[in-house]
């Protein structure tokens, strides 16, 4: 008995995918390989060649094992889920199963169950992000790429992108976040070398040769996010300090350099990047002499 498909869509994927319209674009042929009959789903053979990639496929690397490997599940079980394109100019867009279509050229095969839906170009993005999303697989970085990419290709506010695939608003504004980080940290992250919870606790640095250093340290030592927070925490304390210690040294030369320039005690006080100097006068010839120096003439 087959079993019905799965509904953990997302919100606004179920919609997307119900909203389209079931017309063939070809002709139905004996399918390559099973699938499981689904009422109220009606599926097309495809020719493999006349189906164009995803050019907003949010996934960058494909695991060429894994496609093997889903290759020989399907030539031993069928394909218990066709993939889903859209009509466009010159054949088919795809939508949905990069890795299905990729394992049937693996096996191959000239044609491909397929269902087609009408589909916006902001649609048709939605529907492959939310599907990789729904793959454990798909790395902190391709996800954060492809909910930028939804943002500013189809001008969508970080809210928008959240109702449409289905998480928080905080989740999605996280996400963004992390390709803030470092070109370095970015190929860390999306090998898997680097969590989500260490590259959050790297934003906490402003300065990226720290946030390096700190990157890899965690891949040297194994640190957790824990860890790591606490040498973000120390970092940015020590940086602290060393600013500090930097401001009250060009202070006290500042202040050096016009005693000596005005022949008086001279005191500079700053407070952020404000401040005041303050010059002591002992008589009014004292002030005379002093507003001389500034160029002041009584």
């Amino acid at each position: 008995m087959a079993t019905p498909p799965k509904k953990s869509l997302g919100r606004g994927l179920g919609n997307l995918i119900g909203g389209g319209l079931n017309k063939p674009a070809v002709p139905v042929s004996a399918p390559v390989a099973a699938v499981p009959a689904v009422p109220g789903l009606t599926l097309i053979e495809l020719a493999v060649g006349t189906i164009m990639p995803n050019p907003r496929q949010p996934r960058r690397d494909f695991d060429e094992v894994a496609v093997k490997e889903l290759a020989e599940s399907i030539r031993s079980e069928g394909l218990l889920q066709p993939i889903v394109v859209r009509k466009v100019k010159d054949g088919f867009e795809l939508i949905a199963g990069e890795r299905r279509l990729r394992a049937f050229k693996h096996l191959g095969q000239k044609t491909i169950p397929a269902r087609v839906i009408e589909a916006s170009d902001a649609a048709s993005a939605v529907l492959a992000l939310v599907e990789n999303l729904q793959r454990a697989d798909l790395n902190p970085v391709d996800e954060a790429l492809g909910v930028a990419s939804l943002m500013r290709d189809f001008s969508l506010t970080q809210e928008a992108v959240a109702d449409r695939i289905g998480k928080p608003r905080a989740t999605v504004a996280n996400s963004v976040r992390l390709l803030q980080l470092d070109r370095e940290i970015l190929g860390y992250l999306s090998k898997g070398q680097l969590s989500s919870g260490h590259a959050k606790a790297l934003l906490g640095l402003e300065q990226p040769t720290q946030r390096i250093q700190i990157a890899r340290l965690i891949i040297e030592k194994g640190l957790s996010v824990r860890a790591t927070e606490a040498e973000v925490k120390t970092a940015a304390t020590g940086k602290k300090r060393d600013r500090q210690r930097t401001e009250k040294t060009v202070v006290a030369d500042v202040q050096k350099r016009l005693a000596s320039h005005f022949s008086s005690p001279v005191s500079v006080v700053r407070k952020g990047t404000k401040g005041s100097i303050s010059i002591p006068f002992s008589s009014d010839d004292d002030l005379a002499r002093l507003l001389e120096k500034i160029g002041v003439k009584l």
